[in-house]
């Protein structure tokens, strides 16, 4: 097992990067984010990526991470049923670590389903799979994103569901929702907002930050 790959960036693709380790070139698949970010860094200069080893009988594979944190979402994701290692990329292009965790415990199935290769069904699953896991390991019951996701811990990550007791910070994001706003990204933008207890004071100030 190998857990991290300190070296030259060799090569640099857009989904793929060749770490020069003491004259032993590794090929890593990366995401278009880690990607981006290498490019920023440069050929010729030094990086530290944290791996994943892909295993199969017919297959060899390194995926690399600009954090553990990344790396971690990234061992959660392809446990779920029809999320590989490309899909858990996939994800991982179009969405931060953070914002993609936010997005499976708010249940935001359709901001999921925005990564290629990801279908609606996937994204639903995922949320379904992964959603108290992460809640358990952030201690969710008693962060405020709850009662702005609107969370219902009985539903089963379809509908982004609304919980039966109404506050300003849930009513806020119900109506930027209906603004067009993805629910993950009003949620975040409410939470912001936690020390006002009003919902057109909460609209005013999140509407800031969107």
């Amino acid at each position: 097992m190998i857990a991290f790959l300190s070296g030259t960036i060799e090569y640099l693709g857009t989904d793929t990067v060749v770490i020069d380790v003491g004259g032993v070139g590794y090929e890593v698949k990366v995401s278009a984010e880690v990607s981006g970010a290498l490019s920023a860094v440069g050929v010729g200069n030094t990086v530290k990526l944290y791996t994943y080893t892909y295993l199969r009988e017919d297959q060899i594979a390194l995926y690399g991470f600009r954090s553990r944190d990344d790396l971690a979402l990234f061992k959660q994701l392809i446990t779920v049923s029809g999320i590989g290692p490309r899909g858990g990329l996939s994800l991982l292009s179009v969405m931060t670590a953070d914002d993609l965790r936010f997005a499976i415990v708010s249940g935001d199935a359709r901001m999921i389903s925005r990564a290629p290769g990801i279908g609606k069904k996937t994204a639903e699953r995922l949320i379904l799979d992964l959603r108290d896991k992460i809640s358990s390991a952030y201690a969710v019951s008693d962060d405020p994103e709850i009662a702005a996701g609107g969370i219902d811990r009985a539903g089963a990550g379809g509908r982004d569901a609304v919980s039966e007791e109404s506050s300003p910070a849930s009513d806020a994001v119900e109506a930027l929702v209906a603004l067009g706003y993805m629910r993950a990204e009003a949620a975040r933008a409410v939470k912001k907002c936690a020390k006002q207890n009003d919902t057109g004071a909460i609209l005013q100030e999140a509407l800031r930050y969107l």
